[in-house]
């Protein structure tokens, strides 16, 4: 896979993305661009800034979303078609090197239809869409999943490597952190209560619930 979603949940203000690598990679586009839009950089002038010191920015592609859900996006000209990206009520998707413009449209489309679900299920579906649309025209070997909350450290940071069917994998390896790790951290410490919670009897508990709820 060689395209992603980058969304922001309207319910719970969550930020998520859904990725695979995008064209020929500059890592330092994630380490300053989010730099920039804590200085208060708009998305737009975020990506402005990351292109005008890459020479090789034809050959890159990257969309920026900051915390209020507002994006940006470039897609180089040297970019391996189908190349190109979309934005949508609340999301931004990006792709190359795939089947066609239909990979992005039904990413887009089965996202936009599902607001009734779980943002972490609701972003690998779309995946899912996107990747029977065609996805990458090379095949498939690597999948992500990346949500932030309020907190710094991540609500959930999923990755799937060389992997015969890796979304089917992260759906798989999300499901399991719902068993646990997703009731265990409403526990974890936060800014506004940098204890937490060190009660193992009421964190079982917590699970214990929320296992049930779920059956």
């Amino acid at each position: 896979m060689t395209w992603s979603i980058i969304a922001r949940d309207s319910a719970t203000g969550q930020l998520g993305i859904a990725v695979a690598t995008q064209a020929l990679v500059n890592p330092y586009y994630g380490i300053d661009g989010l730099a920039l839009l804590r200085e208060g950089k708009s998305p737009h002038e975020a990506i402005a800034a990351l292109l005008a010191t890459d020479s090789g920015r034809e050959s890159r592609q990257v969309h920026v979303m900051d915390s209020t859900g507002h994006f940006a996006a470039h897609s180089g000209k040297d970019c391996i078609d189908w190349f190109g990206h979309i934005a949508g009520d609340g999301f931004s998707i990006a792709g190359n090197m795939l089947a066609g413009p239909a990979v992005l449209d039904e990413t887009a489309r089965v996202y936009s239809a599902g607001e009734k679900l779980p943002f972490a299920e609701r972003l690998i579906k779309a995946m899912f869409a996107g990747e029977a649309a065609g996805g990458d025209k090379r095949g498939k070997q690597s999948a992500a999943l990346l949500i932030h909350g309020a907190e710094e450290w991540p609500l959930l940071d999923l990755r799937v490597d060389d992997h015969a069917d890796p979304l089917r994998e992260l759906e798989r390896l999300e499901a399991v952190s719902r068993e646990h790790w997703v009731p265990f951290r409403n526990f974890m410490p936060t800014r506004g209560n940098p204890a937490g919670t060190s009660d193992r009897a009421k964190i079982d508990a917590g699970i214990a619930a929320a296992t049930t709820s779920r059956e």
